[in-house]
């Protein structure tokens, strides 16, 4: 093979690379993004089994005031997390898919990404 073939070759992979190691930055971001509405939907489960946990050193009624806002405050962060997770697998399935087709596309690509 030349070396004008070559530098064609490798003019016409610089790019493909680059887009390839963009999808694969942006699945890390969305890994991060899915590692945090983990992390959130963590707490309200961890303050809910606190206060049952400490159930018996209470009464309901006398303290209702306080637990609906804690509650509601919990709900929404089940909310958020659930969001920024679903968001996030959604994101993935997307990079993956069209991490597969550039594959597909330029079939030396394979031997750089699984």
């Amino acid at each position: 093979m030349s070396e004008d073939n070559q530098s064609e070759i490798d003019d016409f992979e610089g790019p493909i690379l680059s887009e390839v190691q963009v999808l694969l930055s942006e699945k890390r971001t969305s890994l991060a993004v899915m590692r945090t509405g983990i992390a959130v939907f963590v707490l309200p489960l961890s303050v809910v089994s606190t206060l049952i946990a400490t159930s018996k050193l209470y009464d309901v009624v006398d303290v209702i005031h306080l637990l609906v806002p804690l509650l509601i405050i919990c709900g929404g962060l089940v909310v958020l997390a659930v969001f920024l997770i679903v968001k996030s697998l959604r994101r993935l399935r997307r990079f993956d898919r069209m991490i597969q087709d550039l594959k597909r596309s330029h079939g030396k690509l394979a031997d750089f990404v699984d």
